[in-house]
């Protein structure tokens, strides 16, 4: 079946939007280091926030950023333990997730879902930039003493989502299943599924602590009630698109009735709330080979 026209554009706006970002004047962007628990940390600066595991066995890191960024990073890891860059572990292919993989993937084992190799050498990225540990379903890193799981969370905000869990430090990193106080950006050209996220989130939600501390891909660090509230947003606004399908309305009718007001804020981020809009309407529509 042809992808409609609109679904096209849509994904050309957001590489546009990810170009724009990687051109910025990175000299202006500070690091700032958030302590979570224990040995972990956040960093963030431009693009989607990196997990960081400083300790006795050196340092692992989740997520990169941009590779301008790559020294002012290498900085801020130095501020918090002098041992070496062991483990890179990429939670999707996305350049403001992946872009310091040419930089550090010099000096650590880079360690991603194999469909982060993949879309990464499809995109002709250099070698040092590929993950060189790729797995399908999960696997653990043991490191500064605690496991590190990995686990794949297929058809969500990609295909090759993997949410990282840091067992004795009571931490997670969800990668770009989660923008907190935000509408994500959900791929639909790779792999990406609206109600896939939906479901992957309600399963977390059974199975993570109370007390649990989110480093989400895009926001503030966060906890299980922020994670509720996102859930509950993606459910609601969801059935909102879905009622107006089913009522007949068009994409162009759906996105003039807008959504209602407790979620403008929603719509401030990286995703605006008409973008949200096409992007539930094109997932739930399953149009073209998606």
């Amino acid at each position: 079946m042809k992808r409609a026209p609109y679904v096209t554009v849509a994904a050309v706006s957001v590489l546009l939007c990810i170009a724009a970002w990687a051109q910025r004047d990175y000299s202006r962007i500070k690091i700032k280091t958030t302590h979570v628990a224990g040995n972990i940390y956040m960093l963030e600066g431009a693009g989607g926030n990196i997990g960081v595991s400083a300790g006795p066995d050196g340092i692992l890191i989740v997520d990169d950023q941009f590779a301008p960024l790559a020294e002012k990073i290498r900085n801020a890891l130095k501020e918090l333990d002098e041992g070496p860059l062991e483990f890179l572990l990429n939670t999707h292919f996305h350049g403001d997730h992946t872009g310091g993989n040419a930089v550090f993937g010099n000096e650590a084992h880079i360690v991603a879902h194999t469909n982060v190799r993949k879309r990464l050498q499809i995109e002709d990225a250099p070698q040092e930039a590929l993950p060189v540990v790729t797995f399908e379903d999960s696997l653990s890193i043991h490191f500064n003493g605690e496991e590190i799981r990995v686990i794949h969370f297929p058809n969500s905000h990609t295909d090759g989502d993997s949410v990282i869990f840091f067992t004795e430090s009571n931490v997670v990193h969800m990668g770009d299943l989660f923008f907190s106080g935000r509408f994500p950006y959900v791929d639909l050209s790779s792999g990406g599924d609206v109600e896939g996220l939906i479901k992957h989130i309600e399963k977390l939600l059974t199975e993570l602590p109370p007390d649990v501390k989110l480093i989400p891909g895009h926001g503030p660090l966060s906890n299980l009630d922020d994670l509720k509230t996102y859930h509950q947003t993606l459910v609601a606004t969801t059935e909102v698109v879905r009622d107006q399908i089913e009522a007949g309305k068009s994409l162009e009718e759906i996105k003039a009735a807008g959504l209602p007001k407790k979620w403008r804020s929603w719509g401030a981020g990286f995703i605006s709330t008409s973008r949200w809009i096409e992007i539930v309407h094109q997932s739930l529509a399953k149009v073209g080979d998606l």
